[in-house]
């Protein structure tokens, strides 16, 4: 029977503990600038349960990880976190330790955790670290796992989840070749993007990316690889320019692989053509009788087997890398010292013991085996896993020396004859590799190999370099360097300008007012919409793309020359940045949107999120701020970089603005009415506002704050002043440059206005330009989304209630809301603006409230559509405007 404690325990449901979501955020994110694991989590009947509220909780909790007994917590010592447990501490408290412990016991180090409540009643938000992805996911489900145990008293092993845990790391993590070369280049600040869930990895973004799996590069020649992997063709094509190789033949036959061997003499090897990592290659073979068995195990790698002549010397394996030798190293086949006391197996159980050993290459060396290849080499001696060797007997393991099969290494860089450096540099050569490891059997390196009978016996592509960076024996060799040094020599660039824009309204017509700006340089520029992604003009992903996805898809695109990216608090939040770092951060204004999702529930949490951008600018690059948004202004505290103000203000009434320019700040603002980049006391005119097409002779003022960002933006980044200047004057407000943003076109005798704006901010500014209109009347097709709040949707009613007319819409998403909700709240909100009820009819569908509008537009009447699917919308005035003007 249960004791006490356990039966109180039970009556507790850990049912109740719910994890709603769970995901991985890969860039800098609202929490931290680096890769988290978020959790949203529902506490249920538990959300007021503390540690000290279930008896025997903590006892079985640190009985099983005792380790948790050195976190410091809140304490700021070791214990700490157990003092926080006997007191009694929240559960999602303790599911924060939990998931970082247990990836600490598998050697990742991590740390960083948060539990902050999510806004939402019975919602918490759990943050914490990780290494690497699917183990951060795979130790936040373990720990809830355990915690439930833990309450309930069921048994757990833990050792066995440590175990999966540690084996799902070393499977997922990269390879120690790929690791090198991508510590180098973190090392020398170039952007690294894993490509998926193997070793395929891209280095630098745009025009200036390369891509590599392990030490195969984009620069690899494919015949190089092909030539390398077909032995027989190596060694004639090493043959052909004189360099030494072993005598042999291929063969697909037993009789041919005797007579071959008859020819060129005993004794011999047999390596299968296309085997790799010395699979299927044979010992030395003395007679025939030796031929025939190896025969048999050799054929099983392959129907093409190379029979050649048995080289005598130590294994060494050079590493070429661009034409250079930059590594050498003696291989040790896999053996044990025998003792005269213990067996083969216990020689090899103890070695295996060895910290430096592992599975794979999850370790410097790999474990040493105790398969059939392992006992049938030790039969070719006479010996069996369980001899007693003597004291101090070599026992050989394996034929060959690889260290995917237990094999050690020893340095032999500095000792390698020039001679010999010119040898593997001519063999990497003719074949054709970037990245190439020489294979070499001779007595000593250090002599030339035509003086000791030396020979090449093979030429890998994608060689292993884990033999160099962790030799058993020796210096290390950082080889990872030349790589990096291969694809981006001294002074090439590794990246390509990035500018993020972010901001509550105005994101996507400063993304592509920027964009266009740069074409006009003749750039490719690759940048990213609500409405889409676009490779220059052309729209290769439709949709709303302003998160990681479509972030990825210009920056892995080696045609970009500069990528323009719109970052919204949707991407932020649910991923973190598609980037680790920008040139340009931009960020326009924080006003009230989407509060109330996602556990943002208030303005000054929204500027936080769009904060993130500020944050992430390179140190060498700039932010450009919005010096009338307080919100705004103060992120100039959250960045390293340069500080750009814009200020829709004029001269002399920004008090930040006129401060900035006395400690020589850049900055862009109106002045005489004329936009303007300052720079301290120089004034550089870029265009009048009545020439500029957005701002529509002046009555878009909203566009100010756009234009102003924009052409800071192009200056910073070293455009010229007559380049700008002709960017802004062919940037037109239509549906081709602009679609939603601004579409002013005429129908008939009037005009229809098609705007994308979706919150009050925006809103309000566009009813300032309709209102400026010369109109007779003035007819709105108004709505709003659903996930806004009541107030908002009031609000929107309110703005649009100075109009002649308002067809009110319901949204195509309404998002939660019941059919009818959101027109009734649009519909108080012109009310309480001043409209009577017949001034306002409810139109739900998009298409019908348009043709409704069109029908009641007379001479000079103006249409205003805040829509809700632009390309539908456009393409119906479009075809209302062709039907009108052909009856």
């Amino acid at each position: 029977m249960a004791s006490p404690a356990i039966q109180t325990a039970l009556s507790l449901d850990p049912a109740e503990l719910e994890v709603t979501r769970i995901r991985a955020l890969r860039g800098p994110n609202y929490w931290r600038l680096a890769p988290v694991i978020a959790c949203d989590i529902k506490l249920g009947a538990l959300e007021t349960v503390t540690s000290a509220d279930i008896p025997g909780f903590t006892e079985r909790l640190t009985t099983a990880i005792p380790s948790l007994a050195e976190h410091k917590c809140t304490r700021g010592k070791p214990g700490g976190f157990i003092e926080r447990l006997n007191e009694g501490t929240h559960i999602p408290h303790i599911l924060e330790h939990l998931a970082l412990e247990l990836q600490s016991l598998i050697e990742n180090d991590v740390s960083f955790g948060r539990v902050v409540p999510s806004g939402d009643e019975g919602v918490w938000w759990l943050i914490v670290e990780y290494q690497e992805e699917q183990v951060g996911l795979r130790a936040m489900r373990d720990a809830v796992r355990i915690l439930k145990d833990c309450i309930t008293g069921a048994p757990f092993d833990i050792g066995e989840i440590v175990k999966d845990l540690r084996s799902l790391f070393h499977s997922s993590r990269l390879g120690p070749s790929t690791s090198s070369i991508v510590e180098e280049a973190r090392r020398r600040g170039i952007p690294v993007r894993r490509l998926n869930n193997y070793s395929l990895v891209q280095l630098g973004l745009g025009r200036n990316l390369h891509r590599i799996q392990a030490t195969l590069t984009d620069k690899t020649s494919a015949i190089g690889v092909e030539i390398a992997q077909d032995k027989d063709d190596t060694k004639r094509v090493l043959e052909n320019i004189g360099l030494p190789v072993p005598k042999g033949d291929v063969v697909r036959t037993i009789e041919g692989a005797l007579e071959v061997a008859g020819a060129i003499g005993y004794p011999v090897i047999l390596k299968p053509i296309a085997a790799n990592h010395g699979r299927g290659i044979s010992g030395r073979i003395a007679d025939a009788d030796a031929l025939r068995a190896a025969w048999e195990r050799s054929s099983a790698y392959g129907s093409r087997i190379v029979v050649e002549q048995f080289a005598e010397g130590r294994d060494h394996r050079v590493l070429i890398v661009d034409g250079r030798v930059v590594a050498a190293a003696e291989r040790v086949p896999a053996n044990v010292i025998g003792d005269g006391q213990r067996t083969v197996r216990e020689l090899i159980d103890a070695g295996n013991h060895d910290p430096r050993r592992g599975v794979g290459h999850t370790k410097i060396l790999t474990l040493l085996p105790t398969d059939q290849t392992t006992i049938d080499y030790l039969a070719l001696s006479g010996l069996t896993l369980d001899s007693i060797p003597a004291d101090g007997q070599f026992v050989g393991l394996r034929a060959t020396a690889n260290l995917s099969t237990g094999g050690t290494s020893i340095d032999r860089t500095d000792e390698m004859h020039p001679d010999n450096v010119t040898a593997c540099e001519m063999a990497a050569g003719v074949i054709g590799l970037d990245i190439a490891g020489i294979d070499i059997l001779t007595p000593d390196i250090s002599i030339p190999f035509r003086e000791n009978h030396s020979v090449i016996i093979e030429v890998n592509a994608g060689p292993g370099i884990r033999m160099h960076t962790h030799p058993a024996e020796g210096r290390a060799r950082n080889v990872g360097a030349p790589v990096i040094d291969m694809l981006y020599p001294p002074g090439s660039e590794a990246t390509i300008p990035v500018i993020a824009v972010t901001g509550t309204n105005g994101k996507t017509t400063t993304t592509r007012l920027i964009a266009h700006l740069f074409r006009v340089s003749e750039n490719v520029v690759g940048f990213t919409t609500t409405d889409g992604t676009y490779l220059g003009n052309r729209l290769v992903a439709e949709g709303d793309m302003t998160g990681p996805f479509s972030a990825n898809i210009i920056l892995s695109n080696p045609t970009v020359d500069i990528a323009v990216l719109e970052t919204a608090r949707g991407g932020i939040l649910r991923a973190g940045l598609g980037f680790d770092e920008c040139d340009v951060g931009v960020v326009l204004n924080v006003s009230a949107d989407h509060l109330g999702l996602r556990g943002i529930h208030t303005v000054e949490q929204l500027a936080d999120v769009k904060g993130v951008v500020a944050a992430v600018v390179k140190r060498e690059g700039h932010a450009v701020l919005n010096a009338d948004d307080p919100l705004v202004y103060a992120m100039r505290d959250r960045t390293m970089a340069d500080i750009v103000l814009f200020s829709t203000k004029p001269e002399g009434e920004s008090a930040e603005f006129e401060q900035h320019l006395s400690r020589n700040g850049i900055g862009a603002r109106i002045e005489k009415d004329t936009f303007v980049i300052r720079r301290g006391r120089l004034r550089i005119p870029i265009a009048p506002v009545r020439e500029v097409p957005l701002m529509m002779g002046g009555a878009a003022r909203f566009q100010n704050e756009n234009i102003l960002a924009a052409i800071a933006t192009a200056y910073v980044q070293g455009m010229r002043y007559d380049d700008i200047r002709a960017g802004l004057l062919s940037f037109f407000p239509s549906p081709s440059l602009t679609p939603g943003r601004l579409n002013l076109l005429r129908v008939g005798k009037g005009r229809v206005l098609v705007d994308y704006a979706h919150n009050p901010a925006a809103i309000a500014g566009l009813m300032e330009f309709v209102r400026g209109i010369d109109a007779n009347r003035r007819i709105g097709i108004i709505t709003a989304p659903g996930d806004r709040r009541d107030e908002d949707l009031i609000t929107v009613g309110r703005l649009t209630a100075g109009l002649d007319h308002v067809i009110v819409r319901e949204d195509k998403y309404r998002r939660g809301r019941e059919p009818g909700e959101i027109s009734r709240l649009i519909s108080e909100g012109l009310r309480k603006g001043g409209m009577r009820n017949d001034q306002i009819e409810v139109v739900y569908d998009e298409g019908e409230s348009l043709e409704r509008a069109l029908s009641q537009m007379g001479e000079n009447d103006l249409v205003f559509v805040l829509a809700d699917e632009v390309p539908a919308v456009l393409a119906q005035v479009h075809r209302l405007s062709a039907e009108q003007s052909a009856s």
